[in-house]
């Protein structure tokens, strides 16, 4: 990429920024531009990472942050920074080099869009500002959209979600790393927003996130974590919220704890989870918040091969039915208003679906799709706050699936803190019980805290839920394998997270076969 386009993303990013959080904000109020900063630490604690690959790019991320627990610790002026990009580890073969602002604004935060690469290929990056150079990161292009399936590289994708900090050490990263995946996903609960808690394995630093400054601080003590800095640097990261980047189990602009009159100050808070979101994530500027608002949905492509579509089920849902929990479906859950992906965002995922014909449709998104019951008996419970909440919903995407003649859909999950197998079927009570997808819930990376054996949990829930594969409390991820012929989801499980260095296992392996629906073990 030249310096020119370099320069002119940094415009369309600060006119993005200018729109939704005013040019006070994002300049500082002098607009003053530091060429040789001094910093009173190293800059780059927080680490590099990159993210949202395509076949000829990526973005690069970074935050100046020498007191990351202090807001940063940084000026109020703005920061040149420099970055570049070379197709070897030594950084001895530039490709794309240029320069960027890191404003306060933005918590001097860095988005850099680098394009013009070829594709599926691994490239390193770096960035220097002032005399102080950052950490190197790996990262990698995905294939053209035009190649053919056969013709397209295999992938290796890793997901991941719920890494409380509090509840133990991210252990399952330092296996991640180890697998060298292609693509790494979080399908949220990145950070949890609560106050620090007595009898914890670790602390969180603050209270409960409410402003602006208590977010940046939260996100960026788990971003101290080595093991995450590790894997951030380590390939490209796309990344999804949940409920925890902002709220426990908040449903739209309505929050948990339902009290009207205070409407504006939970916007007010929405806005400024939101803009610290975006800070620490390598996003491009499609992402940039517009005040409480910030689009995350969006479709990842490798080739013909695979097309990821990340949703957001928690900006434009509506409330959760029957008061939230394990409740009875019951007439609310049926209600044909009820939504829990919004009328733009579904019409975007219909069409996707529908226009791109990929070997593989993913849809990666937060809350389960199966409905699974989890009483004993000739009752039904559902979780309220996944997709059986919003039944009619949840069957209009199945059946699009079916009549559609989507190929090979495969929906990724996280959020409930167990790991899942299930096949999506048609009818959950029984009367068309063919599977038409899959679904795969990766457990936490460490919310929940030490696993425990429920093999007598698994066999009642496999009872009551026939499509019900696998079942495991143990804290983990999911590591895939995507190629032509079949996709494969490997189940990583450590034993423990309260102290380092638990082993990985791997439980359990499934495979789908393509255009053969339904779950086999490996």
């Amino acid at each position: 990429m030249s310096l020119h386009l370099t320069r002119r993303s940094c415009i369309v990013g600060s006119v993005s920024a200018l729109l939704a959080l005013g040019a006070e904000r994002v300049f500082g109020a002098s607009g003053t531009i530091l060429t040789q900063p001094h910093f009173p630490d190293y800059p780059f604690k927080l680490g590099v990472a990159s993210g949202d690959p395509d076949s000829s790019g990526f973005v690069l991320w970074t935050r100046l942050a020498p007191k990351p627990l202090e807001g940063g610790g940084m000026g109020p002026e703005s920061v040149q920074v420099f970055w570049q990009v070379s197709e070897d580890e030594a950084m001895t073969k530039i490709v794309a080099r240029g320069e960027t602002i890191a404003t306060a604004g933005l918590g001097h935060s860095v988005h850099v869009e680098v394009g013009g690469l070829r594709p599926d290929r691994w490239y390193w990056y770096q960035f220097k500002a002032g005399s102080e150079v950052s950490q190197k990161g790996r990262t990698r292009t995905l294939e053209h959209r035009n190649r053919p399936a056969a013709e397209t590289t295999a992938l290796k994708m890793a997901f991941a979600s719920c890494q409380h900090f509090e509840a133990g050490y991210y252990t399952a990263y330092d296996h991640m790393l180890a697998e060298s995946p292609d693509l790494v996903f979080h399908l949220g609960d990145y950070i949890y927003e609560g106050p620090s808690r007595t009898g914890q394995v670790r602390s969180h630093v603050g209270p409960e996130t409410v402003t602006l400054e208590h977010y940046r601080n939260r996100h960026a003590q788990y971003k101290t974590d080595a093991s995450l800095q590790a894997m951030h640097a380590a390939a490209p990261w796309v990344v999804t919220w949940d409920d925890h980047e902002f709220d426990n189990n908040y449903a739209g602009d309505i929050p948990e704890e339902k009290s009207p009159t205070e409407r504006l100050e939970f916007l007010k808070r929405r806005a400024a989870a939101y803009q610290a979101y975006y800070e620490h994530m390598p996003l491009r500027t499609t992402s940039i918040p517009d005040g409480p608002g910030m689009r995350l949905y969006r479709s990842i492509r490798h080739g013909k091969l695979v097309d990821f579509h990340f949703l957001d089920t928690r900006q434009y849902r509506s409330d959760q039915p029957n008061g939230d929990g394990m409740k009875a479906p019951g007439s609310a859950a049926l209600d044909p208003k009820a939504s829990i992906l919004g009328e733009a965002q579904r019409t975007w995922l219909l069409d996707e679906l529908t226009n791109s014909r990929p070997q593989w449709n993913v849809l990666a998104q937060q809350v389960m799709m199966a409905r699974v019951d989890r009483e004993r008996g000739p009752d039904e419970k559902c979780s309220m706050d996944q997709w059986p909440g919003y039944e009619i919903e949840r069957r209009s995407i199945l059946n699009a699936f079916d009549e559609r003649k989507i190929t090979n859909p495969v929906v990724l999950t996280g959020d409930i803190h167990t790991h899942w197998a299930n096949d999506l079927v048609m009818d959950y009570d029984g009367k068309d019980s063919r599977a038409i997808g899959s679904e795969f819930v990766c457990s936490s990376i460490t919310s929940k805290g030490d696993g425990k054996d429920v093999s007598r949990e698994e066999g009642e829930i496999q009872a009551e839920n026939p499509f019900v594969r696998y079942y495991s409390d143990h804290r983990g991820y999911v590591s895939c394998r995507i190629d032509a012929k079949q996709w494969q989801s490997d189940f990583r499980t450590v034993e423990y997270v309260s102290r380092p260095g638990a082993p990985v296992l791997t439980p359990a392996s499934f495979i789908v076969e393509n255009n053969r629906p339904g779950l086999q073990k490996a």
